[in-house]
C-alpha cells in the first residue's frame, strides 16, 4: 500500500511498498478516507519529542481519521463489527485492565507505551497517513449517514475539544474565555456553547480571530488591547468563570490563568514543547484557581458526533484545504505556514 514514512526528523517518503497491516483479535482493517493534520502531527514531523513519539523511525504518523471497515479480526464480529461500516478513528487504545482505564481514563493507562496493552495510534503505534490502517475496535466509532466520510476525520479533534471543557466544568450562563483563535480553539468554544455557556471570548489575532468573530464569538484581540483587563471589561471586572487554553506556549498558558475570576477553573489542552510557563500561583492560592490538565480525550467520541450531526459542534467550514497522500509535504506545509487562511488541512490517500 501507500504510506507516509517518517524517516527522520524534517525527513519523509511516500512509499508504495509497505505492506497492508493484518488485524488481529478484536482489531478491523480500514480503508482510509481522509486523515486530518493537526499540531501534535507537525511536532512529531519535527522530531520534537525524541524517543517517545515516535519511538523509533520508520514510522507512520496520523491519527485524526475516517474510513470505512474491510476486514475484522477475530472477535470483533461477534461484537458488532461488520465490513463496510464507516468509522472516526482516535489515537488511545487503553489496556483495559488497570486502574485508569477501569475508571474510564484509559488516556491515562498505566500501560502507557508497552504493545500491545497499549496503543497510540500515530504517535508512537503505526498511524493512519496511509492507504490502509489497523486499529483495536476500542479506538474506532461508527458515523451516521448523515455525517460526510471526510468529515469523520475532525472527530478526534471535536471529541478533545468536548473535553476540554467538560474538564473544568461549564456551569449554565458562565463565561467561557477559550486562549487561541485556531481550529481547536474554534471547536472547544462550541463545546462551551453546546454545554450551557452563556457568552465564549476567543482571544488571538489576525485572520484567524476574524474568523472567530464571523462565526459568532466575542473576539479578544491581544495585539491590539491587554487581553486580561480587555475580559475585565467585558464582564464587569469579574474575569471568565472558566478559561481554556489551546495554544501551549508560555504566554498562552499565563493569559488563560489571569483572565479568570475568583473561584474560576481553567484547561489546558495545548501540550506545551518550549518548557514550563510560570503560573501566578498567589492568584491560584487566594482565588482558589482550579487547574485541569487535558490528554487527549476519554469517552467523548460518541458523545461529540451527535453535535456534529446536529450543527452544533461545526467542523464543514474548519476545513480549508486538502491534498493528495502524495503531496503530504506540501499539505503540512500549508498547515504549519497557514496558507492561505489554512485551518484544519486534509490529507485523502484514495486520490
Amino acid at each position: 500500500m501507500r504510506a507516509v514514512v517518517l524517516t527522520g526528523p524534517h525527513h519523509h517518503e511516500v512509499r508504495d511498498d509497505v505492506p497492508v497491516p493484518t488485524p488481529g483479535a478484536l482489531e478491523v482493517l480500514c480503508r482510509v478516507d481522509s486523515v486530518a493534520i493537526c499540531g501534535t502531527d507537525l511536532h512529531i514531523y519535527e522530531g520534537r519529542f525524541p524517543g517517545r513519539w515516535p519511538k523509533s523511525y520508520p514510522f507512520t504518523p496520523g491519527h485524526e481519521w475516517s474510513g470505512t471497515v474491510v476486514e475484522v479480526g477475530p472477535g470483533a464480529e461477534q461484537l458488532g463489527w461488520h465490513v463496510g461500516t464507516r468509522v472516526a478513528g482516535t489515537s488511545h487504545a487503553g489496556c483495559g485492565y488497570c486502574r485508569m482505564c477501569r475508571t474510564g481514563r484509559y488516556n491515562l493507562c498505566e500501560n502507557y507505551g508497552r504493545e500491545p496493552l497499549h496503543h497510540q495510534y500515530g504517535h508512537y503505534s503505526q498511524g493512519a497517513d496511509a492507504e490502509y490502517v489497523v486499529h483495536s475496535i476500542k479506538s474506532v466509532f461508527p458515523l451516521p449517514d448523515s455525517l460526510e466520510l471526510s468529515l469523520g476525520a475532525m472527530v478526534d479533534t471535536a471529541s478533545i475539544a468536548l473535553h476540554s471543557v467538560k474538564r473544568p466544568g461549564i456551569n449554565p450562563g458562565d463565561v467561557v474565555v477559550v486562549v487561541g483563535a485556531g481550529p481547536m480553539g474554534f471547536l472547544t468554544a462550541d463545546c462551551a456553547l453546546a454545554l450551557g455557556a452563556g457568552t465564549v471570548i476567543v482571544t488571538g489575532s489576525g485572520e484567524r480571530l476574524q474568523r472567530a468573530s464571523q462565526m459568532g464569538f466575542v473576539t479578544v484581540d491581544y495585539r491590539t488591547t491587554e487581553p486580561v483587563e480587555e475580559v475585565r471589561r467585558l464582564t464587569g471586572g469579574k474575569g471568565a468563570n472558566v478559561a481554556v487554553d489551546t495554544g501551549g506556549t508560555t504566554q498562552s498558558i499565563r493569559q488563560a490563568v489571569d483572565v479568570l475570576a475568583k473561584g474560576g477553573r481553567v484547561g489546558f489542552t495545548g501540550v506545551p514543547t518550549e518548557g514550563d510557563a510560570t503560573l501566578p500561583m498567589q492568584k491560584i492560592v487566594l482565588e482558589e484557581i482550579d487547574l485541569f490538565g487535558v490528554r487527549a480525550n476519554r469517552n467523548t467520541m460518541e458523545e461529540v458526533i451527535p453535535l456534529i450531526v446536529s450543527g452544533r459542534v461545526r467542523v464543514k467550514p474548519l476545513v480549508t484545504h486538502t491534498f493528495p497522500l502524495a503531496e503530504y509535504g506540501q499539505a503540512l506545509h500549508t498547515f504549519a505556514e497557514r496558507i492561505d487562511g489554512a485551518l484544519k488541512v486534509l490529507v485523502q490517500p484514495g486520490r
